[in-house]
């Protein structure tokens, strides 16, 4: 088996090709319909100033601009950025970023990290880091929507293994959960060569975030349970998602 796997597994996995095959086809009108309640909810000025943190190949992030709003997308990959930035224009900018470095300062009224865009590193202070970055970024008053998975739904439920067909490659996908992480591994066989990547994501509570906001100065204004908004439920509930406010 060909294993291709670092220590931090995001930086070769998020701009390999294979990445971008497997997630190709993710539900637009999922993500579109997310916003459009966020949108709803939050109700931003016209001139507001977005941060995509973490915004891959940029769907959001452009979304959010057809309605008006002056965006910038920033992602870890590099191939990410690339082919964000075939979409530019004047107030849509992206920018290759490690979202545990300072971006700026006082420079954003909302911030969105979307669908699980969280919890990739091996120690706790990084994610603690990540949201002082965000609070320092983000104007007085400015807004933090954080979209996460709901650990207790998924130790309550567990998984079920996947096998996806994609342009003559079989993919097998096999989630666990392995001490205090969901790790999913994704194996496929292509000219002849074994891969194996794996996704970690730290198997964060509401416990941990509140801590988190805490300690940056944040305050909790809404915690959501899925992308319609309705009010979380510990045990059926899909997404932990807080509305989160600089003071």
């Amino acid at each position: 088996m060909e294993e291709n796997h670092q220590e931090e597994w995001f930086k070769e996995w998020f701009n390999s090709p294979y990445y971008h095959l497997l997630y190709a086809n993710r539900d637009a009108q999922e993500a579109t319909f997310f916003l459009d309640h966020l949108i709803a909810y939050l109700n931003p000025k016209k001139e507001s100033f977005m941060l995509d943190l973490a915004c891959g190949r940029g769907r959001h992030s452009v979304y959010l601009h057809s309605k008006g709003f002056d965006v910038t997308g920033v992602d870890l990959s590099e191939e990410n950025i690339r082919f964000a930035s075939k979409q530019e224009q004047i107030d849509l900018q992206f920018f290759e970023h490690d979202m545990r470095q300072l971006l700026a300062t006082n420079a954003f009224d909302y911030i969105f990290n979307l669908f699980t865009s969280f919890g990739y590193f091996d120690h706790d202070s990084d994610n603690i880091r990540v949201v002082r970055n965000i609070a320092q970024s983000l104007r007085k008053g400015g807004i933090l929507i954080l979209d996460f998975l709901n650990v207790e739904k998924i130790r309550s439920k567990g998984f079920v293994d996947e096998e996806k067909n994609i342009e003559g490659i079989h993919f097998h996908i096999h989630r666990e959960i392995i001490g205090k992480k969901v790790v999913k591994s994704i194996s496929f066989n292509d000219q002849n060569h074994d891969y194996l990547f794996e996704e970690k994501v730290m198997l964060l509570t509401q416990t941990d975030f509140e801590n988190y906001f805490k300690i940056c100065g944040l305050e909790i204004k809404a915690v959501f349970g899925n992308y319609q908004l309705d009010s979380f439920n510990l045990l059926e509930s899909d997404r932990l998602i807080y509305c989160v406010q600089k003071p």
